[in-house]
């Protein structure tokens, strides 16, 4: 597979929890949609890291270093979200004057 065609496929599959988050906004407030897709990484990020350790050892000591990395992805994708919907406020959202 590309490198073309993962990138698709990553931004396919983002779409799609999108897609889900949006679908629940419609029936919850937006605030637990997000909480409960926070947990839902957080729980699914967990189950990752477990999955791979082949001890409950292992997977305690790989607890840190796993947590500061998906934090720091985290932050960085965060961080891109935000320069793109302050660069692109009016398009996205709309003016509020």
């Amino acid at each position: 597979m590309s490198d073309t065609e993962k990138d698709k496929e990553f931004y396919a599959m983002a779409d799609a929890f999108i897609d889900k988050a949006n679908q629940q906004s419609g029936k919850a407030e937006q605030g637990k949609v997000s909480a409960t897709f926070l947990y839902a990484a957080a729980r699914f990020n967990t189950f990752l890291v477990a999955s791979a350790s082949s001890s409950e050892d292992e997977l305690s000591s790989r607890k840190d270093e796993a947590i500061n990395y998906f934090v720091a992805e985290y932050k960085k994708m965060l961080e891109e979200h935000f320069a793109d919907y302050t660069d692109n406020f009016d398009k996205y959202i709309g003016s509020n004057k």
